[in-house]
């Protein structure tokens, strides 16, 4: 099996390689809520990014979203992937709800 670095993965077009960032966990009442019960967080942090993609009359559009930008995405949104062991999204740009601070 090749490893490959998270860095070095060029998504096509306009998508976008992030890195779901976890949520904190929070106990109410003393209630420890299993791994499987959790929601899936909503917020990641942009790893790489396509070169934009291309509209009707053939020119490239740029992307909004650059390398390092903190987002929130919908909840079912991308494709999981895992590299070297660590879980990441592949989605769409359209799939990006907003950029944070």
């Amino acid at each position: 099996m090749v490893k490959i670095s998270p860095e070095k993965i060029k998504p096509l077009a306009d998508r976008v390689l992030v890195k779901p960032l976890e949520e904190e966990e929070v106990e109410r009442g003393g209630i420890i809520i299993p791994d499987t019960a959790k929601e899936k967080p909503q917020q990641g942090q942009v790893i790489a990014v396509g070169a934009g993609k291309v509209n009707d009359s053939g020119e490239k559009m740029k992307m909004e979203v650059k390398k390092g930008d903190k987002i929130l995405y919908g909840k079912y949104s991308g494709t999981e992937v895992t590299v070297e062991g660590d879980d990441y999204l592949i989605m769409r740009e359209s799939d990006i709800l907003a950029i944070i601070p």
